[in-house]
């Protein structure tokens, strides 16, 4: 069986009528459960234009450290790891990111590592976490993300590639602009324009509400930082504490009118493309006997994570091959899910995975996703643990999904349980 039947053969099991008795023993709790005792986020604030454009992304990342610490009333000795996952910055990051640990609190026997998975970074930040834990490495860690495209997204964040792997026709495909190759597979796919900008209207409308109704509050930690007027280039010290990138009054129809960006006869444009962003994330782990021993309010439950491979040149399917994996993993089917957050780096590819997955409408991003406030790239699958257990906490709802396509070709997701 070639791997695409087998994937095709996974997808069907695992959203086939089985294991309906899998949500109730997910919910259990037992002393060795991988926990969230605290999640937050910065706002996510507008590439170039918005509140953290003049911020560094070490500063992002220390307040949003501290904003956990004092949530979570955390002893920060306690803290034994941080894994934070980040795209752009020069050397991973490494340097900086310990040195924002050390400002936000953090003692010098709390090591630090970056990680680079593309846009499934922060997710895979926390995961490395959540086994370091499991495997008794740690007893309490921080996953986190962070990325300011302000001031490192452009030209110089592309790789060149050697005459080697240009000469390799797979390895090639690798560095296709994701634009460009998301365009390509919306053609393939037969995913129309119409569904696109209905989609992502339908983003921008549901994270309109949702700020309009304070929905995003709880997660997010506002950061006092400086800022310059580019009218005036004047210095202010401003509050950032709303995403920025969140705009009334955009339609299907006001989105129909915007012309393509990658080809004449395309579909995909700014206004149906995730944001480009400035943000940061932070999650607090640890088994639920050391929430209880340090008295931490357990928030959140991890439970499985699956990472998967598909071809370069359909990097959006992802979310399609990783979702059914990582349900396996955890013992439930789909109709088990109350929420699925899916990083909507393009409409086109979130379209046509929420259809694949036969998903309702309703569970996908009830607050909207990246079309609307954007995907700081290494951010994004931190920041969606926090906007899930929120979610999840504020509808009495249990069990969520976090997933996204990442780039050269993968997908990844994750399942977990509020408390």
């Amino acid at each position: 069986m070639s791997s695409a039947q087998q994937r095709l053969s996974q997808v069907s099991s695992h959203f086939g009528l089985t294991g309906q008795k899998g949500a109730a023993a997910l919910t259990q709790k037992h002393p060795d459960d991988i926990v969230v005792t605290c999640a937050l986020r910065t706002a996510l604030t507008k590439g170039g234009k918005g509140g953290f454009k003049d911020t560094a992304a070490a500063d992002l990342l220390a307040g949003v450290f501290k904003a956990v610490i004092q949530k979570s009333g955390i002893d920060p000795k306690a803290v034994e790891d941080v894994a934070v996952g980040s795209v752009l910055p020069p050397g991973g990051g490494a340097t900086e990111f310990r040195a924002a640990a050390l400002v936000a609190g953090f003692p010098e026997t709390t090591a630090v590592k970056s990680l680079n998975r593309q846009c499934s970074s922060g997710l895979q930040a926390v995961v490395d976490v959540a086994n370091a834990i499991k495997s008794g490495m740690i007893e309490v860690g921080i996953g986190a993300g962070v990325e300011s495209m302000s001031s490192q997204y452009g030209p110089g964040a592309v790789t060149e590639f050697s005459e080697l792997l240009e000469n390799h026709p797979e390895s090639a495909n690798c560095k296709v602009p994701m634009g460009v190759l998301s365009e390509d597979m919306a053609k393939d796919r037969g995913i129309s324009r119409a569904s696109q900008d209905a989609f992502a209207a339908d983003s921008y409308q549901k994270a309109l509400k949702a700020q309009k109704a304070g929905l995003f509050n709880e997660e997010i930690a506002p950061l006092e930082v400086k800022w310059t007027d580019p009218k005036s280039g004047e210095e202010k010290t401003i509050t950032v504490k709303a995403d920025d990138g969140i705009r009334e009054g955009i339609t299907a129809e006001s989105l129909g009118k915007i012309r393509p960006a990658f080809a004449k006869d395309g579909s995909i444009h700014a206004g149906n493309a995730s944001q480009i962003s400035d943000g940061a994330a932070a999650v607090l782990l640890m088994k639920r006997s050391t929430a209880e021993r340090l008295g931490q309010k357990v928030i959140g439950k991890y439970v499985a994570a699956s990472v998967v491979g598909v071809k370069p040149l359909l990097m959006g399917i992802g979310p399609w091959a990783a979702i059914p994996i990582a349900l396996e993993k955890a013992g439930i089917t789909k109709d088990d899910v109350d929420i699925f957050e899916i990083n909507e780096a393009f409409a086109s590819q979130c379209v046509w995975c929420v259809n694949e997955l036969g998903l309702p409408a309703e569970k996908v991003n009830p607050k909207g996703g990246a079309i609307a406030f954007g995907h700081p790239l290494g951010c994004t699958g931190s920041r969606q643990v926090s906007t899930l257990l929120t979610e999840l906490h504020r509808t009495n709802k249990k069990i969520g999904v976090t997933s996204m396509c990442v780039g050269t070709g993968m997908g990844m997701a994750a399942v977990w349980v509020a408390e």
